[in-house]
């Protein structure tokens, strides 16, 4: 195991090559170079000895199916990718599963460097994917290369998935096609931390009707824009008595299941009272909620609200789910002494045990763990806070440090 690990140390500058590779194939969910990138990373596993598994995803039936996520990102294709190294024999298996997209730039004169350039500075990469997951992509693909000399007793996989940013099609679809493992690590960014829970995120659309009426006789109509205050109002207060009492796992955090407003369109002329708003946000899942309580939450919170406006009462909010569906999960109880056994391995390779949390997002865990039946936890190099916004970046040395850790974890099993 020594000898492995040890190895790892010496390849941070090829992990920063193929780090800063994979950044500027710019794999936004649902574009071409989604596809592209699972071509890529399918040729590098073979270059590299792996069994390969790389197959188109038939998008349209996947989705049609009642258990599918949700996608948000549309898609005519896609494709899915695994990677396998056979163990010799008598140990867990192991997957490390890591989604190869990427939420879009967004505004460009935010960003000091190119979003898709994968600029090397010092220890630092940067680029949109490098924390959010592409650096723990490559700690995932060198920890399996380093195995080969190695050879675990169990198989280790490598997953890589589309579509988790917005819903989670890729990991759905590689349990549809019969893919398991005895454990999963992520190598969502996590600081090095060990992350055995996330909340849940549900996407909601309200549609607030008014009257519309010239902008100059604006006391005959009824704005949508203004009717809508209340309806916000109330998303607020129930965001706070959501967040009064969580679980031990999420305090970390001043706001673990936010609910926020994310885009908001209204009217269709300046001179004329907004007949319509159409709001779309998310609501986070708290810890062993289900689904179908978080959005009755909501709608009672909206229907209050009407029922407290002389307007909306005769013309209430419509609400509609829509988009992904991101269920709350956390580690089995009985998961085999993954969390213990993964904190082993990162203490052996650091010297410090890390630290245990929940994240206040969704990720494919609840995949893994629900659907699948695979004790999964999040682990992997990068700052939640870098995270879909500008100058996105990674360490290099924690990349490594992953790596080792998952090597580690591979060869204790």
């Amino acid at each position: 195991m020594t000898d492995v690990v040890e190895a790892l140390r010496g390849e941070t500058g090829a992990m920063a090559e193929l780090l800063s590779e994979l950044i500027r194939i710019p794999s936004v969910g649902g574009s071409d170079a989604e596809v592209r990138i699972q071509e890529r990373l399918a040729a590098w596993m073979r270059d590299e000895g792996l069994e390969v598994d790389h197959w188109p995803i038939d998008v349209d039936a996947v989705a049609a199916e009642d258990a599918f996520p949700g996608m948000e990102a549309p898609r005519t294709r896609a494709w899915g990718l695994v990677g396998r190294l056979p163990g010799t024999g008598g140990g867990r298996s192991l997957m490390l599963n890591a989604h190869v997209d990427v939420v879009p730039p967004g505004a460009l004169d935010a960003w000091t460097e190119d979003p898709f350039g994968g600029r090397v500075a010092g220890d630092l990469v940067y680029g949109r994917g490098a924390s959010d997951m592409k650096g723990g992509l490559v700690a995932a693909l060198f920890a399996v290369r380093a195995l080969r000399r190695a050879r675990p007793r169990g198989d280790v996989l490598v997953a890589c998935v589309v579509g988790e940013e917005d819903g989670g099609l890729g990991s759905y679809a590689l349990l549809r096609r019969g893919w398991r493992a005895d454990a999963c690590v992520i190598p969502e960014p996590t600081g090095l931390d060990v992350v055995p829970a996330n909340a849940g995120a549900l996407t909601f659309r309200l549609r607030v009707r008014g009257r519309a009426a010239h902008a100059a006789r604006r006391d005959t109509g009824v704005s949508a824009v203004e009717r809508f205050w209340p309806v916000f109002a109330a998303l607020r207060d129930l965001e706070r008595r959501r967040n009064a009492d969580v679980d031990p796992l999420m305090r970390r955090w001043t706001l673990p299941y936010a609910i926020e407003i994310g885009t908001v369109r209204a009217g269709d002329w300046s001179s004329t009272v907004p007949d319509e708003l159409v709001a779309e946000g998310r609501i986070g899942v708290a810890l062993g909620e289900s689904e179908q309580a978080a959005r009755r939450a909501l709608e009672q919170a909206v229907a209050d609200a009407c029922a407290g406006d002389d307007w909306l009462r005769d013309h209430p909010v419509e609400v509609e789910w829509w988009g992904g569906r991101f269920a709350s999960a956390r580690l089995p109880a009985d998961a085999d002494g993954l969390l213990e056994r993964l904190r082993d391995a990162h203490t052996r390779v650091t010297g410090r045990s890390p630290d245990v949390w929940g994240a206040p997002y969704g990720s494919d865990l609840r995949l893994l763990t629900g659907l699948g039946g695979i004790p999964a936890v999040q682990y992997g190099p990068g700052d939640v806070a870098r995270m879909h916004g500008p100058d996105e970046c990674v360490s290099v040395r924690d990349v490594a440090v992953a790596a080792q850790t998952l090597a580690a974890l591979a060869l204790a099993g």
